[in-house]
């Protein structure tokens, strides 16, 4: 439901009862806009080894995980005593009874805040991380007839965010006031605020502290560490309640958070404006472009080295792809109303060119960057002319073209990876024994899973929107285009990939079709400049129906091919080898609903987001998955992804214009 916060702007409120809030399968995040992020369930459960306090280093990479969860107790003066946080020690058995207390859990602008009751103590917390602070921020308000006392720590591990501790961490605890310090690692912060009450500073007592996480055990990696618990306060909270807040911060250079509840009050206003600037720049005032404006800032993060905007590919393990980074920029940014967020976004990518090609990924570790991608550097120029369009900066689009004609240059006369223009018929070839290059990029070990060698149909289209780009930027700045030979002869010879009745996945180099019935083809025809026949358009989209569609996405492999894989799930190569073989994508859906609205099927359309739109409550709250499972529709891979939350946004707001010319032309001829 949509509400009316203090400034009478809307704000967007998701509540889950006592029974929901406590489905531990339900997580939400939070971000800094530097890569730091806290992670766990509506609750507050630990879910995974990546927890409430993950801090970069080099943002927004070379990330750290430092809090497990706070260490949180109540007790009345008269006796008893209660944990009101809870971690799984073992599948489905749990320390604390943070659970079972539960009055349930509200979202507002995806911001959590969790209500409890014990003994008539109500309890709310709220959660949020300030920008740019490497800090995860704690409110309590507690309602009390009588005196309670509110215990305070947490349960710090200060680690690689990767890795586990296989033994008691080595770390130190001290505190000193309202201050406490965690050493040993990187190092840890924490502070008390409490204006209404008395703290009493305890005497540092570590103590180890099991912790099981769910979702590393269906994946196949270790999954049970030891952590360090602390009791670091004692709060006096008097008869009628207080308020209190419980500060933990990696530590780094940046701005402190000198009064937590202000922090909370910019952070939820800059939230609501985030979604009145989606509402102006989409023209679509909903619930569902309210909640993805909000979900798409967590992905877009300042990077220091090239300096930047860039962005998270998904959390929790994704560090910042180029591929998934320009596939993004329309849905995070230009239909959020964030056009100087792609420009810098634009123009960090365009920085890290090498011989024509952007950035596959950024190394986790902030050692440099992979370029085994054919598509990330297409997808860039069509990202270019998608933004220059909207937006009119004909000065960026002065600036960029250069690049774009070098980048251009680079695949017609042949870069890393075998990736050339094709002499004969002027299609772009690419491949190299062992290099994935494509979208469908897993590797395990020296086994390329889906190998493409050859003239993959996306990278066609993308070849041909690229170019067809640099003509159209060239003609807008009054400038004679470098690539318009180019783009005749390869836009001529596209037709060479329909084989019978489909198009072929890619073409060998022997001269032979893959017809793998893949997504990919949905991919090829969304893209504006890519020449097909309304016969080949209707034959393929029964194709992509009868094979591929799901209510969430399409399949990365026909069911009906001997090769599918319908179980994503499992240890890491049986997860990879499913990837692309049958598991289903939620971000290609989009461009299957560019082609319905194509056809004037807006009804189609509608009907195609209606999982995906259901789908945002049930996993990462207010995001989008990765991956589904083929055969079950399982959510799976990282519960919070950024091309399945941009295309989502994109589809959305393309099928409610179409839905709203189609009004507006009234009924048709009786």
């Amino acid at each position: 439901m949509t509400g009316t916060g203090d400034a009478g702007q809307a704000v967007v409120e998701r509540r889950f009862g006592p029974w929901e809030a406590r489905d531990v399968d339900r997580e939400v995040l939070l971000t800094d806009g530097l890569g730091g992020f806290s992670l766990g369930s509506l609750a507050g459960v630990p879910t995974r080894c990546y927890g409430a306090l993950n801090a970069s280093r080099r943002p927004p990479v070379d990330r750290f995980a430092h809090l497990v969860a706070p260490l949180e107790e109540l007790s009345a003066l008269g006796g008893g005593h209660v944990a009101l946080h809870a971690l799984e020690v073992a599948p489905d058995a749990f320390e604390g009874r943070g659970l079972e207390l539960l009055a349930g859990v509200t979202l507002r602008d995806l911001l959590p805040e969790r209500e409890q009751l014990w003994r008539g103590v109500r309890v709310t917390r709220r959660a949020f991380m300030p920008p740019g602070s490497g800090t995860v921020v704690y409110l309590y308000d507690i309602e009390a007839r009588e005196a309670v006392t509110l215990t305070l720590g947490g349960f710090f591990v200060d680690r690689d965010m990767h890795d586990l501790h296989r033994g008691v961490p080595d770390l130190r605890v001290q505190v000193q006031g309202r201050r406490a310090a965690v050493t040993g690692g990187r190092g840890t912060r924490v502070r008390v605020v409490a204006p209404d009450a008395a703290v009493q500073p305890l005497e540092a007592a570590p103590f180890p502290q099991r912790v099981y996480y769910r979702y590393d055990r269906a994946r196949g990696e270790p999954d049970t560490e030891t952590v360090l618990g602390a009791r670091l306060w004692q709060v006096q909270v008097p008869a009628g309640g207080a308020r209190v807040a419980l500060v933990v911060s990696a530590g780094l250079e940046g701005p402190d958070v000198l009064d937590p509840w202000a922090a909370y009050a910019q952070e939820a206003a800059r939230r609501r404006a985030l979604v009145e600037g989606a509402w102006a720049a989409s023209g679509v005032r909903d619930e569902v472009v309210a909640t993805l404006a909000v979900a798409a800032d967590a992905y877009l993060v300042q990077r220091a080295q090239p300096p930047g905007r860039s962005v998270i590919a998904g959390y929790p393990w994704f560090a910042d792809w180029g591929r998934d980074a320009m596939i993004s920029l329309t849905g995070l940014t230009l239909l959020t109303g964030r056009a100087a967020d792609a420009r810098s976004l634009l123009g960090t990518f365009l920085q890290a060119l090498r011989r024509g090609l952007t950035p596959n990924n950024f190394h986790e570790d902030g050692g440099g960057a992979g370029y085994n991608t054919v598509d990330g550097a297409l997808w860039l120029v069509v990202a270019l002319e998608r933004y220059v369009a909207l937006t009119g900066d004909l000065g960026f689009a002065r600036e960029a073209l250069p690049q774009v004609r070098e980048l251009l240059r680079w695949h017609l006369d042949g870069t890393d990876h075998g990736i050339r223009a094709d002499r004969e018929d002027g299609l772009l070839w690419s491949g190299e024994a062992g290099v994935q290059l494509t979208w469908m990029d897993v590797k395990i070990h020296d086994w390329v899973v889906t190998p493409r060698s050859g003239k993959p149909v996306e990278i066609q289209a993308l070849w041909l929107g690229a170019l067809a780009a640099e003509e159209r930027l060239s003609e807008g700045l009054g400038q004679v285009p470098a690539c318009s030979a180019a783009l005749a002869r390869a836009r001529g010879q596209f037709g060479k990939l329909w084989r019978g009745e489909q198009f072929a996945d890619f073409l060998t180099e022997a001269g032979g079709a893959d017809l793998s019935v893949r997504p990919n083809v949905a991919l090829a025809l969304a893209l504006p400049d890519t020449p097909v026949s309304g016969v080949h358009l209707d034959l393929t989209l029964r194709l992509i129906e009868s094979q591929l569609l799901t209510p969430v996405g399409l399949h990365t492999l026909s069911p009906l091919d001997a090769r599918y894989l319908g179980n994503y799930g499992g240890v890491r190569v049986q997860r990879d080898a499913a990837y692309h073989q049958g598991t289903v994508w939620a971000w290609p859906l989009a461009s299957y609903v560019d082609l319905l609205l194509r056809g004037g099927e807006v009804a189609r359309a509608r009907a195609a987001l209606s999982g995906l739109t259901g789908h945002l409550w049930e996993a990462g709250v207010g995001h989008v998955s990765e991956v589904f499972s083929g055969d079950s529709l399982r959510p799976g891979g990282c519960p919070f992804q950024a091309w399945s939350v941009a295309e989502f946004l994109r589809a959305h707001v393309l099928v409610v214009q179409a839905e709203s010319r189609a009004g507006a032309a009234g009924p048709g001829p009786a």
